[in-house]
């Protein structure tokens, strides 16, 4: 039993030896538990982050003729300090489609979301939504365009 107990400490003494030699060396290369004691050095290490900020949110066409296509272009920057990805502009009826840059926008440049409307078959208030899904955080940006689309005979 003795034998049994002096093998255990032999063991965590050479495991500990092991650990001490792993995890010495240079200053600099020593693990800091600095992150979790100190919370404010965690969030200015994590504070990169794209950002991006439209000169404005919604459009309005005001009126428009029924079956008139009609285009607008939101312009934005990346108010971030990483580059802005935009993964992705869905809207909220196929009459609606969204354009957007597919490269990475730098810290501190713009851009532009280029939506397009169709009014055909469509008639009085109308008001759509794009969805901008991006490495921001929220990750979702809503922009809005609304017209009132008139018939031939309201025009």
């Amino acid at each position: 039993m003795k034998n049994l107990l002096n093998i255990k400490y032999l063991f965590v003494a050479a495991v500990t030896m092991c650990v001490m030699i792993a995890c010495g060396g240079k200053d600099g290369d020593n693990l800091s538990t600095d992150l979790v004691t100190n919370p404010k050095s965690a969030s200015e290490t994590s504070n990169k982050q794209a950002a991006i900020k439209f000169d404005k949110e919604e459009h309005d066409f005001g009126t428009l003729l029924q079956g008139e296509v009609v285009s607008y272009s939101f312009h934005f920057t990346n108010t971030g300090n990483t580059p802005l990805i935009i993964s992705d502009v869905g809207s909220s009826c196929g009459c609606t489609v969204g354009d957007y840059p597919r490269e990475p926008i730098a810290p501190g440049k713009t851009g532009d979301i280029k939506v397009t409307y169709n009014s055909s078959g469509h008639h009085g208030f109308q008001s759509r939504f794009l969805t901008v899904m991006s490495n921001t955080n929220p990750a979702k940006t809503t922009l809005r365009i609304k017209g009132t689309v008139q018939t031939p005979d309201q025009y």
